[in-house]
């Protein structure tokens, strides 16, 4: 074969890869573009029902709109605020414990009075028939925090009852409830520290 040829050859067979490639990403552009819509409301859907599950009651703002995003030791927290005729009766954000097998991620309603009003996980990898007890279809444990605050039961008993505090563990599971029960207090912390910004009142009157 001549070399005009092949050069020729070489440049027909890279336009075609170049014109393939093109369309392929034109596909996937256009599918973005029409399931793109879709997506981010099975995601906005499946948000709020995660929210709701923690926070009892009903509420007249757009919860997913409504936002703040403050700082915490452990980075950024987006918060969602609940109101009722403009007055935040209730704020939900995630904490993260560290268990047996990596992160706890959980989500967390407060009422503004600074009581638990329910706490989820949302993403776990703990030890399925051990850890896997923090999730509310497996056992009712994760409803014991429900009602508490930093009062009840006091600050010193926010523990499971193998370090002297009032939370039961797992048996042959005590590092996942330990870390959960130690991100639900430092929610509740986090709550007291920022409870101003997060009722969006001036004053830090609640």
């Amino acid at each position: 074969m001549k070399l005009a040829e092949l050069r020729a050859k070489l440049g027909y067979q890279a336009s075609l890869l170049g014109s393939v490639a093109l369309l392929t990403s034109a596909a996937l552009a256009f599918a973005s573009l029409i399931t793109g819509p879709d997506i981010k409301a099975a995601e906005e859907a499946d948000l709020k029902a995660s929210l709701t599950q923690v926070l009892p009651g009903s509420y007249d703002n757009e919860l997913l709109k409504d936002t703040v995003t403050l700082h915490s030791e452990e980075g950024e927290v987006l918060v969602w605020r609940a109101r009722n005729k403009g007055k935040v009766e209730a704020v939900v954000y995630r904490v993260t414990g560290y268990g047996y097998s990596g992160a706890i991620v959980c989500v967390m309603g407060v009422s503004r009075e600074g009581k638990v009003l329910g706490v989820r996980v949302i993403k776990h990898a703990e030890t399925p028939g051990l850890g896997d007890k923090i999730e509310p279809d497996k056992a009712n444990w994760i409803y014991g925090f429900d009602g508490k605050w930093l009062g009840e039961p006091p600050v010193d008993k926010w523990a499971v009852k193998k370090d002297g505090g009032v939370f039961d563990q797992f048996a042959g599971a005590t590092i996942t409830p330990r870390a959960v029960v130690k991100a639900v207090k430092g929610g509740l912390v986090f709550f007291e520290a920022n409870k101003t910004e997060l009722l969006d009142e001036a004053g830090g009157v609640r």
